[in-house]
């Protein structure tokens, strides 16, 4: 039981890293030079990092949930046929 918390915890931390680092891959195709004001070059750095987070782990949050979701649906299908 408590082994799998940290298994959990382990795919957990590099799901979101490796969504992350997707992210900011695939957010380097695009050209953000058009948004960003003059002389304002670390805030546009930090809004990237953000924005890299926030959809990584969105992303990674969705992978996870359907993977909880698809181990669990054999136990729900062995209730229904208890009942």
């Amino acid at each position: 039981m408590v082994s799998d918390f940290g298994q959990h915890a382990l795919i957990s931390i590099i799901s979101h890293l490796v969504f992350i680092g997707i992210t900011f891959w695939a957010l380097q195709a695009l050209n953000f030079e058009k948004f960003i004001r003059a002389n304002h070059v670390f805030q546009a750095r930090l809004l990237y990092i953000l924005l890299t987070i926030a959809i990584g782990s969105t992303v990674s949050n969705f992978f996870l949930d359907y993977l909880l979701w698809s181990q669990q649906l054999p136990l729900m299908l062995q209730l229904v046929t208890l009942l």
